[in-house]
Protein backbone atom coordinates (compact mmCIF):
# COMPACT_ATOMS: atom_id res chain seq x y z
CA UNK A 1 0.00 0.00 0.00
CA UNK A 2 1.32 3.48 -0.93
CA UNK A 3 1.61 6.04 1.79
CA UNK A 4 1.37 9.78 1.47
CA UNK A 5 4.54 11.51 2.58
CA UNK A 6 4.78 15.09 3.76
CA UNK A 7 7.63 17.48 3.27
CA UNK A 8 10.05 17.75 6.16
CA UNK A 9 11.44 21.33 6.30
CA UNK A 10 14.81 20.03 7.51
CA UNK A 11 15.28 17.83 4.43
CA UNK A 12 13.87 20.35 1.97
CA UNK A 13 16.38 21.57 -0.58
CA UNK A 14 15.80 25.17 -1.68
CA UNK A 15 17.35 26.56 -4.84
CA UNK A 16 17.98 30.15 -5.85
CA UNK A 17 16.90 31.37 -9.29
CA UNK A 18 17.70 34.60 -11.13
CA UNK A 19 15.08 35.97 -13.51
CA UNK A 20 15.86 38.76 -15.98
CA UNK A 21 12.72 40.89 -16.36
CA UNK A 22 13.96 42.89 -19.35
CA UNK A 23 11.36 42.77 -22.14
CA UNK A 24 9.10 40.25 -20.37
CA UNK A 25 5.39 41.10 -19.89
CA UNK A 26 4.66 41.92 -16.25
CA UNK A 27 1.80 39.46 -15.73
CA UNK A 28 3.63 36.54 -17.34
CA UNK A 29 6.70 37.24 -15.21
CA UNK A 30 4.66 37.47 -12.00
CA UNK A 31 2.71 34.27 -12.70
CA UNK A 32 5.82 32.17 -13.27
CA UNK A 33 7.70 33.73 -10.34
CA UNK A 34 4.73 33.08 -8.03
CA UNK A 35 4.66 29.40 -9.03
CA UNK A 36 8.34 28.98 -8.22
CA UNK A 37 8.01 30.83 -4.90
CA UNK A 38 5.08 28.59 -3.98
CA UNK A 39 6.84 25.37 -5.06
CA UNK A 40 4.25 24.23 -7.59
CA UNK A 41 7.00 23.17 -9.99
CA UNK A 42 8.17 20.44 -7.59
CA UNK A 43 6.70 16.94 -7.27
CA UNK A 44 6.67 17.30 -3.46
CA UNK A 45 4.32 20.32 -3.54
CA UNK A 46 1.86 20.58 -0.67
CA UNK A 47 -0.72 23.34 -0.26
CA UNK A 48 -0.17 23.61 3.48
CA UNK A 49 3.64 23.88 3.46
CA UNK A 50 6.25 26.22 2.09
CA UNK A 51 8.32 24.10 -0.28
CA UNK A 52 9.19 26.77 -2.85
CA UNK A 53 12.49 28.26 -3.93
CA UNK A 54 14.05 31.73 -3.73
CA UNK A 55 13.68 34.03 -6.74
CA UNK A 56 15.82 37.07 -7.58
CA UNK A 57 14.33 39.40 -10.20
CA UNK A 58 16.79 41.75 -11.89
CA UNK A 59 16.20 44.57 -14.41
CA UNK A 60 12.80 45.33 -12.90
CA UNK A 61 12.84 48.77 -14.52
CA UNK A 62 12.82 47.17 -18.00
CA UNK A 63 9.68 45.05 -17.54
CA UNK A 64 7.10 45.31 -20.32
CA UNK A 65 3.46 46.33 -19.95
CA UNK A 66 1.32 45.49 -22.95
CA UNK A 67 -1.75 47.34 -24.16
CA UNK A 68 -2.97 50.27 -22.09
CA UNK A 69 -2.17 48.76 -18.70
CA UNK A 70 0.31 51.54 -17.98
CA UNK A 71 -2.54 54.06 -17.78
CA UNK A 72 -4.44 52.06 -15.13
CA UNK A 73 -4.37 53.46 -11.62
CA UNK A 74 -3.34 51.64 -8.46
CA UNK A 75 -5.31 52.79 -5.40
CA UNK A 76 -4.55 52.61 -1.68
CA UNK A 77 -5.72 54.35 1.46
CA UNK A 78 -3.52 55.85 4.16
CA UNK A 79 -6.23 55.18 6.80
CA UNK A 80 -6.42 58.92 7.52
CA UNK A 81 -9.49 61.02 6.61
CA UNK A 82 -9.27 61.91 2.92
CA UNK A 83 -6.33 59.56 2.52
CA UNK A 84 -7.28 57.85 -0.76
CA UNK A 85 -4.21 57.88 -3.01
CA UNK A 86 -3.49 56.60 -6.51
CA UNK A 87 -0.64 56.30 -9.01
CA UNK A 88 -0.51 55.03 -12.58
CA UNK A 89 1.40 51.85 -13.34
CA UNK A 90 3.70 53.75 -15.74
CA UNK A 91 4.58 56.30 -13.04
CA UNK A 92 5.22 53.50 -10.53
CA UNK A 93 7.44 51.73 -13.07
CA UNK A 94 9.50 54.91 -13.43
CA UNK A 95 9.79 55.69 -9.72
CA UNK A 96 9.60 52.32 -7.87
CA UNK A 97 9.89 49.38 -10.29
CA UNK A 98 10.71 46.94 -7.46
CA UNK A 99 7.48 47.79 -5.65
CA UNK A 100 5.43 47.30 -8.83
CA UNK A 101 6.71 43.75 -9.36
CA UNK A 102 6.32 42.93 -5.66
CA UNK A 103 2.72 44.18 -5.73
CA UNK A 104 1.83 42.05 -8.76
CA UNK A 105 3.49 38.90 -7.37
CA UNK A 106 1.83 39.47 -3.98
CA UNK A 107 -1.53 39.46 -5.78
CA UNK A 108 -0.79 35.91 -6.96
CA UNK A 109 0.20 34.43 -3.58
CA UNK A 110 -2.08 33.35 -0.71
CA UNK A 111 -3.05 36.06 1.78
CA UNK A 112 -2.21 34.00 4.86
CA UNK A 113 0.74 33.48 7.21
CA UNK A 114 2.03 30.94 4.72
CA UNK A 115 1.67 33.51 1.96
CA UNK A 116 3.78 36.01 3.90
CA UNK A 117 6.44 33.34 4.45
CA UNK A 118 6.41 32.51 0.74
CA UNK A 119 6.60 36.17 -0.30
CA UNK A 120 9.72 36.79 1.80
CA UNK A 121 11.69 34.59 -0.62
CA UNK A 122 11.26 37.15 -3.42
CA UNK A 123 14.12 39.62 -4.01
CA UNK A 124 13.61 42.35 -6.63
CA UNK A 125 16.24 44.76 -7.97
CA UNK A 126 15.84 47.56 -10.52
CA UNK A 127 19.27 47.10 -12.10
CA UNK A 128 21.27 44.12 -13.35
CA UNK A 129 23.25 43.66 -10.09
CA UNK A 130 22.21 41.75 -6.96
CA UNK A 131 24.03 40.91 -3.68
CA UNK A 132 23.15 37.19 -3.70
CA UNK A 133 26.12 35.80 -5.64
CA UNK A 134 27.15 33.67 -2.64
CA UNK A 135 24.00 31.55 -3.04
CA UNK A 136 25.11 30.64 -6.61
CA UNK A 137 21.69 31.17 -8.22
CA UNK A 138 20.66 29.40 -11.41
CA UNK A 139 19.43 31.43 -14.38
CA UNK A 140 15.73 30.89 -15.08
CA UNK A 141 14.39 31.93 -18.46
CA UNK A 142 10.85 33.25 -18.73
CA UNK A 143 9.12 32.78 -22.07
CA UNK A 144 8.34 36.15 -23.64
CA UNK A 145 5.48 35.05 -25.90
Amino acid sequence: MNRTTTVNPDNLERKWYVVDAAGVPLGRLAAQVAQILRGKHKPIFAYNQDCGDFVIVINADKVLMTGRKGDELIYWHTMWPGGLRNISRDKMLETKPEKLIEKVVWGMTPKTKLGHQIFRKLKVYAGPDHPHAAQSPEILSITKD
